[in-house]
């Protein structure tokens, strides 16, 4: 199988810890070049990936290494232009969440993608864990889905909006909560949400009940001022419930059974690795193996402005 070429953007924390190692195991991809403003960072990436080519300008990168596609990992308040300019090139596109601050960029790159054949996806990493995937197939095997729960919870008392108020919390960060419910339940069909700003000058606090499409009905608890961060999910069909801790493990229960079934993250993905085990691995290989098969992967952009268009709703139906 021919290598995908890519040009990487980015060379921060999550592009060190988590997309680039797992990239580099990827024998059907050349990790081509990489592009950063700031330079030390950029040297040390290179090095430890093995990047031969760097660059601190993305459109000189673009023209001279000509890449299949691109990764870009940075913040959201920077990606548009950078992600428009590849659009418009032609080159399939990864990038991290959120697909931007508004559903309305989110909306507008998906338009461009598809216009010009992009294959495009969105990092929702938690929809690649391989626990959270197993769990799914064993609840949808006693049929649909009849009631699922997101839940994020986190302290970040004192730590102040996100990138300084650049983009809110719901849409940076829990939105993989409301991504969530959207893998488990399907397309909302009404939404009512109680959204608060507690102890801060900033909403930190959304919670919401929906019902779905299918009947499903999805809660969503996240909270950025409490203990620590807990970050689970339920999934409940006729005679199973399954309570799902990626980081750690999932407990099944079937037809009254007094034990359930634990299944251990680490133990189902085969590894010790966050980034095997929390799915930043399979949401690479996806996106990787859709390009070698020419198929929108599973969290393109169109899907993704679904995702936008809930966190809009949730800030429109407070109670």
């Amino acid at each position: 199988m021919a290598k995908i070429r890519l040009g990487l953007i980015g060379a921060g924390g999550m592009a060190n810890s988590v997309h680039y190692p797992s990239l580099a195991e990827f024998e059907d991809v050349e990790m081509a070049a990489l592009c950063d403003l700031d330079e030390q960072k950029l040297r040390a990436t290179a090095e430890k990936f093995g990047i031969e080519r760097t660059y601190t300008d993305y459109r000189k990168m673009l023209a001279e290494v000509d890449p299949q596609a691109v990764y870009i990992l940075m913040p959201p308040h920077h990606l548009f232009d950078l992600a428009l300019t590849c659009l418009q090139q032609k080159r399939h596109l990864f990038i991290e969440k959120p697909p931007g601050v508004t559903r309305e960029q989110t909306r507008n790159l998906a338009l461009t993608a598809e216009k010009n054949g992009c294959l495009t996806m969105v990092g929702f990493n938690r929809r690649f864990i391989p626990l959270i995937r197993e769990v799914r197939q064993r609840v949808d095997e006693h049929g649909p889905m009849l009631q699922c729960v997101a839940t994020f919870y986190k302290n970040s008392i004192g730590a102040g909006p996100y990138y300084g108020g650049a983009i809110d919390i719901l849409t940076c960060d829990a939105i993989h909560a409301v991504d969530m419910l959207r893998y488990m339940g399907g397309e909302p069909v009404s939404v009512a949400a109680d959204v608060r700003a507690l102890h801060t000058t900033y909403d930190n606090s959304f919670n919401a009940l929906l019902r779905f499409e299918n009947g499903c009905t999805g809660v969503l608890l996240t909270n950025w001022v409490v203990g620590k961060r807990v970050h689970t999910f339920e999934m409940h069909a006729k005679g199973i419930s399954a309570f799902v801790n990626g980081d750690t493990r999932a407990e099944i229960y079937t037809n009254n059974q007094e034990a359930g079934e634990v299944l251990d993250s680490r133990a189902v993905a085969g590894s010790d690795s966050t980034h095997r085990f929390y799915g930043f691995y399979g949401e690479n290989r996806h996106f990787i193996d859709c390009l070698q098969e020419n198929r929108l992967p599973e969290t393109h952009f169109g899907d993704a402005v679904k995702t936008m268009e809930l966190v809009e709703r949730i800030y429109r139906s407070q109670i």
